[in-house]
């Protein structure tokens, strides 16, 4: 794709995230949107086959923005804390304090309420394969032979709690003005996020240790150690 066509794309993600994240999809008008992106009506046409097309590119974004490190959260041999680390900050990172990024969360948002055919299928080809290696990470290091139930919960414990500052930052912003202001504010954030998820890792561990069943003793019965004796 040329420079001029990236140029277009990017107007066209960018205003259809706006309008979507105001109006959702059902109201949102190809018409309104590409007056908005300075395009002709043939341009969501020509790079995203359509309406709904478009719309998946929208959904897709942030989760296509992750970067490497969230691609290398879960790699054999890194310390607990790293992996953490990798993959809360990857997950920090397409919430940022831009207005493309709070368009984004109202738009994923409106999903969580009003949900579109779209919107499952996005979270079966861009979630759910990153669900499943963070849920084999944690079975790894609260020692678990393989996923159950209670790994899922705590996965979904770790995310909504990363999550929460794209979700919530307008409301923590009112509660906390200081909260996520300075140069350090984030790294702050981050590092505090991976104590408290190496702690429910921690908490899980020894909640599966104390379930496990002891093995029996092997002391000899009493009568035995009669007879021994004498």
């Amino acid at each position: 794709m040329s420079d001029r066509g990236a140029r277009a794309r990017g107007r066209l993600l960018c205003e259809a995230t706006r309008i979507f994240s105001e109006k959702g999809f059902a109201k949102a008008s190809t018409r309104e949107i590409c007056q908005a992106a300075e395009l002709n009506v043939a341009s969501i046409h020509y790079y995203f086959g359509d309406k709904a097309g478009l719309y998946r590119a929208v959904l897709c974004k942030p989760l296509e923005d992750f970067g490497e490190d969230f691609e290398q959260f879960d790699q054999p041999g890194l310390p607990l804390r790293e992996s953490l680390r990798r993959f809360v900050a990857a997950l920090l990172c397409p919430w940022g304090q831009d207005e493309l990024s709070t368009w984004l969360m109202r738009v994923h948002l409106r999903e969580m309420v009003e949900p579109t055919p779209d919107y499952k299928d996005v979270m079966v080809s861009h979630i759910q394969p990153y669900h499943q290696r963070l849920v084999l990470l944690l079975a790894r290091h609260a020692g678990a032979s393989k996923p159950d139930d209670a790994l899922h919960q705590l996965a979904f414990a770790l995310v909504a709690m990363v999550q929460d500052y794209g979700v919530s930052r307008e409301f923590m912003q009112i509660l906390a003005p200081t909260l996520l202001k300075g140069p350090k504010a984030m790294t702050q954030v981050l590092e505090r996020l991976v104590g408290y998820g190496e702690a429910l890792i921690e908490h899980e561990a020894r909640v599966r240790a104390s379930a496990t069943p002891r093995a029996p003793s092997r002391t000899a019965p009493e009568g035995q150690k009669k007879r021994t004796m004498r």
